[in-house]
């Protein structure tokens, strides 16, 4: 299919790359131009505004930064809505507000006709000779999700339609909490372990398999221990996340007093100047242990 593709960032590039592999002809789009070299090189092709890719796609997808660089290229100058695209669909792979989501797609239906479809992702993009591996919570029109489903499963092995549009942006906060909440749990292990004498680098060995097991646990243990030379995330993202989360539990009565725990260990930490760092550093709130006497 004619695609289009707008940010090509640390999920967006492997994105394109896996819908290149698929046989797909993909327009592209960065705010920063020299951040297509990448996907430029395996044949992607270049675009000078967001009307521009919308313009020459069936489907837009999008993994931009936060609700901000969404509303911008969608509805700033030379965005998406300025392009006719009459039966198009957009799909949103950021996590924004639902809330907004909810806004901007009964806006860009009513400026351009095109369909909505927010389908924020949790996991890792496959490398472009992988298959899919994501995990993609969609909202919308059930008729346009299927419609683009066969584009997802490029890189997405899990998708689940959770109802209209806003639905995945409200499971993608439900997903944030419970993955910032494990990675603060694990820090708060880890440093147990390693007060206690034990070396904490035997845990995810040793919880595996267990009730106690999780992804967070095996993927962040090992660098609360040893350190990362490549971020997987920033902790900040749990700031916005959270808080977002939390503003959704208010309007609706719900109460979430761990988050507003967990949200409270990730504020301190970006306090610290550490916000940027990757989310393992949530470690480094608690004291590492003393030197044990022999």
């Amino acid at each position: 299919m004619k695609l289009g593709f707008l940010g090509t960032g640390i999920m967006g590039m492997p994105m394109v790359l896996r819908l290149l592999a698929n046989g797909h002809t993909v327009t592209v789009w960065n705010r920063t131009p020299s951040k297509l070299a990448p996907v430029l090189e395996h044949g992607a092709r270049a675009a000078a505004t967001p009307a521009e890719v919308a313009s020459a796609a069936e489907i837009v997808l999008m993994s931009l930064l936060d609700t901000r660089a969404v509303e911008e290229s969608v509805f700033g100058a030379k965005g998406i809505a300025a392009a006719p695209s009459e039966g198009k669909v957009l799909v949103d792979h950021a996590s924004i507000r639902p809330d907004a989501t909810r806004e901007f797609a009964a806006r860009l239906k009513r400026e351009n006709g095109m369909e909505w479809v927010d389908a924020p992702v949790s996991g890792r993009v496959p490398g472009p000779e992988g298959g899919g591996a994501l995990a993609i919570m969609a909202g919308g029109n059930a008729t346009t999700i299927e419609r683009v489903r066969p584009i997802l499963a490029a890189y997405g092995t899990n998708i689940t339609h959770m109802g209209p549009v806003g639905a995945g942006q409200t499971t993608k906060l439900c997903n944030q909490i419970i993955v910032g909440t494990t990675i603060a749990i694990v820090a708060e292990a880890v440093r147990l372990a390693e007060s206690a004498g034990v070396d904490a680098g035997l845990l995810p060995n040793a919880l595996a398999g267990g009730q106690a097991d999780s992804r967070p646990l095996q993927t962040w243990t090992p660098r609360m221990v040893s350190g990362w030379t490549e971020r997987l995330a920033a902790a900040n993202l749990f700031v916005k996340d959270i808080g977002t989360a939390l503003d959704v539990a208010r309007e609706t009565g719900t109460p979430l007093p761990v988050s507003e725990q967990v949200l409270a260990l990730y504020s301190a930490l970006d306090a610290r100047g550490e916000g940027e760092l990757d989310p393992a550093a949530i470690v480094n709130l608690y004291p590492r242990p003393k030197a044990r006497r022999t």
